[in-house]
């Protein structure tokens, strides 16, 4: 495989694609929500300008698998947290969450994305 992209990190399917969410939306104004867009690179990769690097860290998170269209995402997340995590015996953690698109939607014959949605939780 040849790598894509400037700095030939896109390395598809190793290269995975996230979008990690610092703020939450129920308690954040919308204007000063924060994410970021992502990819995964090997550990030795550089920082440099305008591109920085993070780990998101370990521990126990929820994870549920979506095929969803771009309109759904919203409820994608509800399904997780309001639908599923009140009988789970868990509750949020303050760590990051983020999603995992595992798929190309231009890709997909209806134009969906498939995703993981992480959402860190520990025990009540």
């Amino acid at each position: 495989m040849i790598p894509e992209g400037p700095r030939g990190f896109l390395r598809f399917p190793e290269t995975k694609a996230l979008a990690v969410y610092h703020d939450n939306p129920d308690i954040t104004e919308t204007d000063k929500l924060r994410s970021g867009a992502c990819i995964t690179v090997p550990p030795e990769t550089a920082a440099e300008g305008e591109i920085g690097r993070m780990k998101i860290g370990g521990g126990l998170f929820a994870v549920t698998r979506f095929e969803i269209a771009p309109s759904e995402f919203g409820e994608a997340w509800n399904a997780l947290m309001r639908d599923w995590l009140p009988e789970s015996g868990c509750q949020p953690d303050d760590r990051m969450c983020y999603e995992v698109y595992l798929n190309d939607p231009k890709d997909h014959p209806q134009g969906k994305f498939i995703i993981d949605i992480c959402e860190p939780i520990r025990p009540l």
